[in-house]
Formats: C-alpha cells, sequence, structure tokens
C-alpha cells in the first residue's frame, strides 16, 4: 500500500510501541539488602542476581534464605500468598528443647523413686507401665531408663523391661575408695594455694543441704549434696574431675534408706553437718583435717 507523508506519525507510534513491548536485555542489576522485596510478594519482575541456595530443612517448603552476607538472614517468600518465614530453624531442632525437658523431668522423675524406694532393688519394670504412672509417653521413659543403665542404676531385661540394681556393701566400699582417691588430693592441693576467704563461696551450697537434710527428702537432699560437692571440685578447675566423681558420688547415693522416717533424717542432718565442718577447716587451712573429714564424709 502506497504510504504518503501524512502516515508518518502513526508509523514513528507504531515503532515506539513495538518497542516498549520486547523483552528487556539490560543486565542484571544488583539491589541492596532488602530492596524489592515487597515487588516480589506483589508478584513482580525484579531483575537481580540468581538467588541464593535452598537451605535444606529451612521452615517452609521453597524459603530461601539470604546468603550474601548483606541480608539480614531472614527467610524470603516464593510466592505472593505466602507469610514471611520465621529465623531459619529445622522442625527437629523446634522440637528438641521440649523433648530435652520431657527426658530431664522423667529421669529426675526415677531418680527420686529409685532413692525413696518406690522401685524396689531387684523388680522388673516395663517402660510402658512405668509412662503411664508419670503420665508421659514410652520413648522419654525408655532413654532415661537406658542412662540409668549406663550409671548402673538398672540393667535391661529383655522383652520385660528393666530390673533395678542392688547396690552391695563391696559396691558402696570401692566407690567410696575410688572417691577418696580423686577428691582427696585434688581438694587438698586447692586448700594449699588458694586463699582461705575464697571457702566462703560454698557457704549457700552448705547451708541450702542442710536446710533440705532437715525435711528428710533423701530425693531433695540428693541434688543438694550433688551441687555441694560438684562446687567444691570445680574449685580445683579440673572439668573431668568434677564429672567422674559427679558419677561416682550418683552411684553412693542408691544405698538403701533406713527404715524409719527419723533415722533418715538424722543421718541427712549428720551428712550436712560434715560440709559445714570442712569448710570450717578449709578457711582455717587446717590441711590434716581437711583430709581426715573428707575421707570420713565420702565412706560414712
Amino acid at each position: 500500500m502506497e504510504q504518503t507523508a501524512a502516515d508518518a506519525p502513526v508509523r514513528a507510534e507504531r515503532a515506539a510501541l513495538r518497542s516498549r513491548s520486547l523483552p528487556r536485555t539490560d543486565p542484571p542489576v544488583r539491589h541492596p539488602a532488602g530492596e524489592g522485596e515487597d515487588q516480589v510478594a506483589r508478584g513482580e519482575h525484579v531483575h537481580s542476581e540468581p538467588p541464593p541456595p535452598q537451605i535444606p530443612g529451612a521452615v517452609g517448603t521453597g524459603a530461601l534464605v539470604e546468603t550474601d552476607g548483606q541480608g539480614d538472614g531472614r527467610a524470603v517468600p516464593d510466592g505472593p500468598e505466602r507469610p514471611e518465614a520465621p529465623a531459619r530453624r529445622t522442625r527437629a531442632e523446634a522440637k528438641q528443647p521440649e523433648r530435652h525437658s520431657v527426658r530431664a523431668q522423667v529421669l529426675t522423675a526415677l531418680r527420686a523413686a529409685l532413692l525413696s524406694g518406690e522401685l524396689a532393688p531387684g523388680e522388673v519394670y516395663s517402660a510402658p507401665a512405668l509412662a503411664e504412672r508419670l503420665g508421659v509417653s514410652a520413648t522419654p521413659v525408655r532413654e532415661a531408663m537406658q542412662r540409668l543403665a549406663c550409671e548402673g542404676a538398672v540393667s535391661t531385661v529383655p522383652n520385660r523391661g528393666f530390673r533395678i540394681a542392688q547396690c552391695s556393701e563391696r559396691d558402696l566400699a570401692e566407690l567410696a575408695e575410688i572417691r577418696v582417691l580423686l577428691e582427696v588430693p585434688s581438694v587438698l592441693e586447692t586448700a594449699r594455694t588458694m586463699p582461705p576467704e575464697c571457702w566462703e563461696c560454698l557457704r549457700p551450697y552448705a547451708d541450702e543441704a542442710l536446710a533440705v537434710a532437715r525435711g528428710g527428702d533423701r530425693a531433695a537432699y540428693a541434688d543438694a549434696d550433688s551441687a555441694f560437692h560438684r562446687a567444691l571440685l570445680e574449685l580445683t578447675g579440673n572439668r573431668q574431675l568434677v564429672a567422674v566423681s559427679a558419677d561416682i558420688q550418683r552411684r553412693t547415693q542408691r544405698r538403701p534408706a533406713p527404715a524409719a522416717p527419723a533415722l533418715c533424717t538424722e543421718e541427712l542432718l549428720r551428712d550436712a553437718t560434715d560440709h559445714m565442718v570442712l569448710l570450717d577447716a578449709l578457711r582455717a587451712r587446717d590441711l590434716s583435717s581437711v583430709e581426715g573429714l573428707m575421707r570420713a564424709h565420702v565412706t560414712a
């Protein structure tokens, strides 16, 4: 068709429209961290560098996490209707504290039942039955029982459950001998170099143990007694000694309790009073008395 000069403006306008509809060929533009997120949420196209790799286990399917060091580490949604994902955290990590808390509570309850005699030595208990009594599932009970098995408090009976171990007099004597070999020299060496007034930091632990002993609760006293001895040995600076001694002491606490409640309270008060006398000897730097008191205390 013949074109005239009058058609020139029309042709120019059509050419301009065609140029605007062509795909862009500009090089990618890198936006500062966070810039353009609103456009992404609206589904608009924003030129940027290739997205960072997807983080396995990130909360939310398809969530990406900024990894170029310029962002704030938040998960970026990949669609217009997805809410912003929380901070990067796996589902296993989210549930882990709760599970550990339940297991710790179950372990504490079972240890208290062992000390009180509610779980009798020689008897076999199944995990489901104990779980029903504690109002939890069987899994944390099995985990706690496995921990107690490692400590020698119970043994596994295939297809039945766990048998409560009997702590013989020989067992107690051997454990006490190990404590003497480990704890007495370490505390004496520390007492030779530490300023006497530093031992006063243990006074609150001794006071707490004495207060608990007056109540006659063996399980509560076991915790208070362990706290005192742990604090005492931590002053040596030897972390492995603290860990090993704590395990041995826990085993010695499984000795049978006196039948009469009054005798039980008397025994706990005698043990708690030893802490007070020991601190006085340490503060006075009376090393011969410290050695005699510690030997008598751990072998009683």
